[in-house]
């Protein structure tokens, strides 16, 4: 049975990041902490060569690839971008305590997203149309072994919701330049929606 591997990486540090900010979909870049802590992961990890990447389409994440898998193919999703936090976008959550609406928001839910945001549900349904377009070309192009750079949310999303073993989502948060590889069958997404998780990514080098 032909299997397909993923390395799903959360993206690197940004501004908003340190600040502590919601930046869903706040198209920032990384910084410079953000770059420097992919280069020495670089070092002290190893991230196996792959045969195309695909990306969410901001910055962050362009350039986390441009890093980590540099002069290899990639291909921007936009099913791949962070939620849309709405009108909490670029607000640190001390700021919105006070807030009706950001109370609201945080008892959490599928059907209840921030004002002028998405909701948790839209990010499921944008999490299964990224998974079914990446296995299709994939699957169309002969690829065995590809790597996914997207955010937390979306990585947490997508394993808990898809991925087995069964786990809790906060049991999937990873670091910044970190997450998971997984491992798919053509029968398996097609019968079950489901895919095997291996296990964090990446992996000490060696000699470390």
């Amino acid at each position: 049975m032909k299997g397909y591997r993923l390395q799903l990486i959360r993206h690197g540090i940004t501004q908003g990041n340190l600040d502590g900010k919601y930046i869903g979909v706040t198209d920032l870049p990384l910084c410079k902490q953000g770059a420097d802590e992919l280069y020495e992961k670089i070092e002290k990890y190893d991230y196996p060569a792959v045969q195309k990447v695909y990306t969410s389409p901001l910055k962050r994440c362009k350039q986390t690839a441009n890093i980590l898998y540099p002069n290899r193919y990639t291909a921007e999703l936009g099913p791949l971008a962070e939620m849309n936090f709405g009108i909490f976008e670029g607000k640190k959550a001390e700021e919105l305590m006070d807030d009706p609406n950001y109370k609201k928001f945080i008892k959490g839910g599928l059907d209840n997203p921030a004002p002028n945001g998405e909701s948790a549900r839209d990010v499921v349904n944008r999490s299964f149309e990224a998974l079914n377009i990446i296995i299709s070309d994939m699957m169309y192009e002969g690829l065995t072994n590809c790597a996914v750079i997207t955010h937390g949310g979306i990585i947490m999303n997508m394993l808990s919701c898809f991925g087995l073993p069964k786990m809790e989502p906060n049991e999937y948060a990873c670091d910044f330049g970190e997450g998971f590889e997984i491992l798919i069958s053509a029968s398996m997404w097609q019968r079950s929606n489901a895919f095997e998780i291996l296990g964090r990514f990446p992996y000490k080098k060696e000699n470390e």
